[in-house]
């Protein structure tokens, strides 16, 4: 350890996505390559010695205590935690991280002094890990409402190649074994199954950490609430979503002294005849056991809908992937224009 080829895939991953912006601290780890940045990883973040760096990956990441600030963080999984790296922009985001972090007032005016937060998830606190629909994120779960953490990928190659890391590193783990099933009587049997609602799909894993995956259920309720937004649908039989995606809408921002850009984060839903940009809530849903109420905003909240028909052109931009799209819709108040012509110029 660490072996060659471990080395060229962490240096490999070890690069921030061009839309994103991140402080200094984060900079510098991601100017790091090869051997440095396992050192790096053992000096600075490894909390006991024998562990092992297995996998790195660059998110965005949401926390449950604080679901509004999105943070950029460095993903670290190793053979007895996963570390978050976060971008120190986060700690100041928000007034209600200060119990959070219990972070001191650092008086470092060394510019060359980079400091960041770290925040530790143990393998041995892990219960579960929720994947989103089409593996767009995922979402962590420990034993408090501390320890919930949604990594937004919004990629599923990402996505699949972390959960099946985080996998083999479960593996290694030797946990007491599960007790053995206690016989249920006839009544508490029939009646468990009898919920009335399709439990997600669970695989259980040998460390008795649960991945839970999306069952067709959630796709059924998207597009039921998608046809409710939707003017004059009747047949919801005939409504396909045929993509969902994580994406960014782009709003520039003016005066400024180079227009600079802020990405919202939206989740585009396109159908046979519409397209949407929803505001979705990544990390209250489903809700976790030791929750008391449910969570103050729907899951799904409409921010945008417009007809495909509508649509003039679509601009696309020249830059490597992510790539930028720009949608331009015909802005006709009253649809039937023609109908409308004809009152004005023929009719009384």
């Amino acid at each position: 350890y660490p072996s060659e080829f471990l080395m060229q895939k962490i240096t490999e991953d070890n690069e921030i996505p061009v839309h994103l912006h991140v402080s200094a601290s984060l900079q510098y780890v991601a100017g790091l390559k090869g051997n440095a940045l396992v050192e790096f990883f053992h000096g600075n973040i490894a909390e006991v010695e024998n562990e092992e760096l297995r996998h790195l990956m660059w998110s965005s990441v949401l926390f449950y205590k604080t679901p509004n600030v999105e943070v950029m963080a460095c993903v670290l999984l190793s053979t007895k935690a996963i570390y978050f790296l976060l971008d120190d922009s986060f700690i100041r985001a928000d007034e209600h991280q200060s119990n959070f972090w219990n972070k001191e007032n650092s008086g470092c005016e060394n510019s060359s002094f980079h400091l960041s937060c770290c925040f530790v998830l143990k393998l041995n606190d892990l219960h579960s890990v929720n994947v989103g629909l089409f593996d767009q994120y995922f979402r962590i779960t420990g034993h408090s409402a501390d320890h919930i953490v949604t990594c937004l990928t919004r990629d599923s190659y990402n996505t699949h190649t972390f959960i099946q890391q985080l996998m083999a590193v479960l593996s290694l783990l030797a946990r007491t074994p599960s007790p053995e099933p206690v016989d249920k009587d006839f009544y508490s049997e029939f009646g468990s199954k009898n919920t009335g609602k399709m439990e997600n799909y669970e695989l259980i894993h040998s460390s008795r950490v649960k991945f839970i995956y999306p069952n067709e259920e959630e796709i059924g309720d998207l597009a039921f609430l998608v046809a409710e937004k939707m003017d004059g649908l009747t047949n919801l039989q005939s409504l396909n979503i045929l993509l969902y995606v994580l994406a960014f809408q782009v709003n520039d921002v003016e005066g400024s002294a180079q227009n600079t850009s802020s990405l919202q984060p939206k989740t585009l839903i396109l159908t046979s005849s519409d397209l949407f940009l929803f505001d979705e809530d990544y990390i209250s849903y489903p809700l976790p056991e030791f929750a008391k109420e449910p969570p103050k905003r729907d899951k799904y909240q409409l921010v945008d809908g417009r007809r495909i028909r509508d649509l003039d052109r679509v601009l696309m931009g020249y830059q490597t992937y992510p790539q930028a799209l720009t949608f331009v819709f015909d802005d006709v108040q009253n649809q039937d224009l023609m109908q409308n012509l004809t009152l004005d110029h023929f009719g009384e």
